[in-house]
């Protein structure tokens, strides 16, 4: 195994919350001090996706940059500038760990499509061209997204360079399709047909918009979390359907009311769409209070001493890794990571608790019976019954048992039993030695599927987000 490797396996079975290749380890009395590592370092682990992302990303900004010299209409490109950065420092923190700019992407679509501003038209014409070009449009936005995220630099925060490049291609997409057909005088708007026309011009690329930031964030995601493509591209667009279309129909709609308000229908629109985004964030952290109050609830077995320090943590951490490894879906990994932060709860049942926690070799009736107890404390809650029979069935062997027991138990089963062979050890032939050991009961007790997943998360390269 490479020390690379060897880092990653660490990292899952300790629990870090930080990528082994961008920390350094320094224990004293029991304590783990976490040190970054140097900035080359996290740059060395970049995975190749984002990479080139950034690279591509950083030349067209630089060369749309250019292009702003004698830049026509600057009181439009500051406003609608202005309004991109305003919708940048309202980043939205979606499930998943997950970033969106609702409102900085309305304003950039709606700025790369813009046909006229009430109030700027020396030709006493009702709809006229702002002769915008598209490399003014990119670089305008790029612009904006930058200011919008030196709040978020300067609080210490992720400055979201991946998101912004997604959005900014998306964006550069319209603006170099759109502005020719504008500038050209082919989507004058004299007779409802074309404004029609244009309409559904702007739908259509809006959608495309919308598909290219998705496809990009499910390669990301896919990198990052190391899942399967496929899987991560129908996460993202489960989730992003319903927010790509409220943001399309709202830059359409921003992009026709300028034309009868002028600039200051930015700021009429920046109330309502504050207050949509409020909601949204309102939902992400009912979330986000949610699996807080799980965790915490995990923790009952380790405070009372029944289970090791950090041990649901890992089995979590661990389950989910193999869980992408295996193809499944997102909710499918949240019912999985809830299942294995409570899948010891059950062991406040025994009178005596099992030495270090560990379930993988007590009897059957032992661990069916701490099982039902843990079924039966989830079940209480009334909403994660689905969690429950997960926890109930993770007793269960892989076969001779009648019916195969769900996936998720079958995961937090095998993992369940590395965390209990190492005890949180990071030493790799201990956790080598483990894995063989588990492998040699595949026959019944371990789905060999599982555990061959088992081994090649813990042979995965960390990876550094930027």
């Amino acid at each position: 195994m490479t020390d690379a490797a060897g880092d990653a396996v660490s990292d899952a079975v300790s629990g870090a919350d930080t990528p082994a290749a961008g920390r350094r380890m320094a224990y004293r009395e029991g304590e783990v001090m976490v040190r970054p590592a140097p900035r080359w370092q996290a740059l060395a682990s970049v995975d190749t996706g984002r990479l080139i992302l950034l690279s591509s990303t950083g030349l067209l900004v630089a060369i749309c940059l250019v292009q702003l010299v004698g830049l026509k209409h600057t009181t439009v490109a500051i406003a609608f500038g202005l309004f991109i950065a305003f919708g940048e420092l309202l980043r939205l923190s979606l499930p998943g760990n997950r970033e969106a700019a609702p409102i900085a992407m309305i304003a950039a679509l709606a700025f790369a499509m813009v046909l006229d501003i009430a109030g700027n038209n020396p030709h006493g014409k009702m709809f006229w061209p702002i002769p915008f070009e598209p490399a003014q449009v990119v670089g305008v936005a790029a612009l904006g997204m930058l200011l919008g995220a030196l709040p978020h630099i300067a609080a210490g925060r992720p400055a979201g360079v991946t998101g912004m490049s997604a959005r900014l291609l998306g964006v550069a997409f319209v603006a170099f399709v759109f502005r020719p057909l504008v500038n050209a005088h082919l989507m004058m708007l004299g007779s409802p047909r074309r404004a029609a026309l244009a309409f559904a011009v702007m739908a259509v690329l809006v959608l495309i918009a919308s598909l290219i930031e998705t496809l990009i964030t499910a390669v990301i995601r896919a990198e990052d979390l190391r899942a399967r493509y496929s899987v991560t591209l129908a996460d993202e667009l489960r989730l992003q359907w319903r927010l790509g279309l409220a943001v399309g129909v709202s830059a359409i709609i921003t992009v026709f009311a300028a034309s009868a308000m002028g600039l200051y229908e930015l700021a009429v629109f920046a109330g309502p769409l504050f207050v949509v985004q409020l909601a949204f964030r309102r939902y992400a952290g009912i979330r986000a209070t949610y699996l807080q109050t799980v965790r915490a609830l995990a923790q009952v077995t380790e405070v009372a001493g029944y289970v090791d320090s950090g041990h649901s943590r890992r089995v979590s951490r661990i389950s989910l890794a193999v869980g992408r490894e295996l193809g499944m879906a997102e909710p499918e990994l949240l019912s999985l990571e809830y299942a294995a932060l409570m899948h010891d709860i059950g062991q406040l049942s025994l009178v005596e608790p099992i030495p270090a926690g560990a379930t993988c070799n007590v009897a059957k009736t032992t661990a069916r019976r701490i099982a039902e107890f843990g079924a039966e404390v989830i079940s209480q809650t009334g909403v994660l019954d689905a969690v429950a029979e997960i926890v109930r069935c993770q007793w269960l062997p892989y076969r001779g048992a009648g019916a195969e027991p769900p996936l998720e138990s079958r995961i937090i089963k095998v993992v369940n039993a590395l965390d209990d062979l190492v005890a949180g050890s990071a030493d790799r032939d201990r956790v080598l030695a483990a894995i063989a050991s588990i492998r040699g009961e595949t026959d019944l007790e371990y789905d060999p599927v599982v555990v061959a997943a088992l081994a090649k998360v813990s042979n995965r390269l960390p990876v550094n987000r930027l």
